[in-house]
């Protein structure tokens, strides 16, 4: 908890297998959005389960829903994750802590931080030993955790990673990329053995992950994208993000 304690946090997060019945955050399963459900055993995130995530934009989605429900997320060694990116996909910023570089002390982070936060994203600086990635699950499980490795894992319970794409928005040689049709599966082991597909669009035009129902229509030649407005992150999110080391 010591990682907590120093970003003031105490007696705010607990630790995540301490939640009475009944309280925010207490079900043995997280939930995802709609669009992902059934992509994952049982409906959403297993508490104590270890899934690996092989692209940022899955990942955020992955936490969006918990996030709302009153969870609390952490992200390790992601300096490039963008704050706004995060916000558009529906995370709470207020209960998101960021550690951007954790240096030398990134498995002591993660550790510390499987006590407190109910999913925490570890991004590792580079390969995990098998007795490593197999000490942090462990910890996961015992503390009713959700370990989100960033990329390949050895042992995780579950491996979700986009199989394939297309950007939508472009016409006839003009135009901006304003959404993406993306097919995300997921295998892994036990009674997530047989592979799960879902395609969606993600980023959506508009709100998050609604479902593919038809396909965009391409922009018209002579048109004009339309511009939207980006909020400034220091005046809406720097107020509400945690930034923790």
């Amino acid at each position: 908890m010591q990682v907590v304690r120093a970003a003031g946090l105490s007696g705010v997060v607990r630790t995540a297998s301490g939640h009475g019945a009944g309280e925010t955050g207490s079900a043995r399963t997280l939930p995802v959005l709609s669009g992902l459900r059934a992509l994952l055993p049982g409906g959403g995130l297993r508490r104590g389960a270890t899934i690996a995530v092989h692209t940022s934009s899955v990942l955020l989605a992955l936490l969006a829903a918990a996030s709302r429900a009153g969870s609390w997320c952490a992200v390790v060694g992601l300096p490039a994750l963008s704050p706004i990116a995060a916000a558009e996909m529906g995370i709470a910023l207020e209960r998101l802590a960021l550690v951007p570089n954790p240096g030398t002390e990134w498995t002591t982070i993660v550790a510390a931080l499987l006590d407190g936060v109910d999913i925490v994203v570890a991004a590792p600086p580079g390969p995990v030993a098998p007795v490593v990635a197999g000490r942090l699950a462990a910890r996961a499980r015992q503390r009713g955790s959700v370990l989100m490795p960033a990329g390949a894992w050895t042992g995780a319970d579950l491996t979700v990673a986009p199989v394939r794409g297309a950007w939508g928005g472009l016409g006839a040689g003009r135009g901006r990329l304003r959404c993406r049709e993306m097919t995300i599966q997921a295998r892994g082991r036990g009674a997530a053995a047989a592979p799960r597909e879902v395609t969606l669009w993600l980023p959506a035009l508009e709100g998050v992950l609604p479902p593919v129902t038809r396909a965009l229509p391409a922009a018209a030649p002579d048109s004009r994208p339309a511009i939207r407005a980006v909020p400034d992150v220091n005046e809406q999110t720097a107020g509400r993000l945690r930034r923790v080391g």
